[in-house]
């Protein structure tokens, strides 16, 4: 039944896609050690992209799933060894707390079937090697401000 449930997720994300398209998940700055993830909050991540905040960060971009998404943070990571610090920041997406998974990963770690330790999300397994996850873990902090939509809240973080 599990498997089912998660082809017609993945099958409903699709058709959410095609639907409601989302035009930007990542905007580069000029920076080099901090990152900004806004999680679902794409209003947020805009409002960062025409903000001085650009000058400071590597790049500000959107989580929205428990898996892929941190995936793909954590292959960014190891591949820019001067990136030191994610700020976490915005409303999480329903139903996946990508924001409460990236820090248990952070925090815990993976179990033997790379499922993220503590996750609450449906489907926190990655696919990362286990040597990029450890490397992520050792690299960057992450500055929880989950919840938090106010810009000048965070470039007081950032600066």
């Amino acid at each position: 039944m599990t498997g089912l449930k998660r082809k017609l997720d993945d099958a409903a994300g699709k058709v959410c896609e095609a639907l409601i398209p989302i035009k930007h998940e990542l905007f580069r700055g000029r920076g080099k050690e901090v990152a900004i993830c806004t999680l679902g909050s794409i209003d947020l991540l805009e409002e960062i992209s025409r903000s001085e905040l650009m000058e400071k960060v590597a790049l500000a971009g959107r989580l929205l799933s428990e898996n892929k998404g941190i995936d793909a943070i954590v292959a960014y990571a190891v591949s820019h060894p001067d990136l030191r610090r994610i700020v976490l920041c915005g409303k999480e997406v329903k139903g996946h707390y990508a924001g409460q998974a990236l820090i248990a990963l952070h925090k815990n770690g993976v179990d033997r079937d790379n499922r993220i330790i503590g996750a609450k999300g449906p489907y926190p397994t990655l696919e990362s090697p286990k040597e990029q996850i450890a490397s992520f873990r050792k690299q960057v902090e992450i500055d929880d401000l989950v919840g938090v939509t106010d810009l000048e809240r965070i470039s007081a973080l950032v600066a």
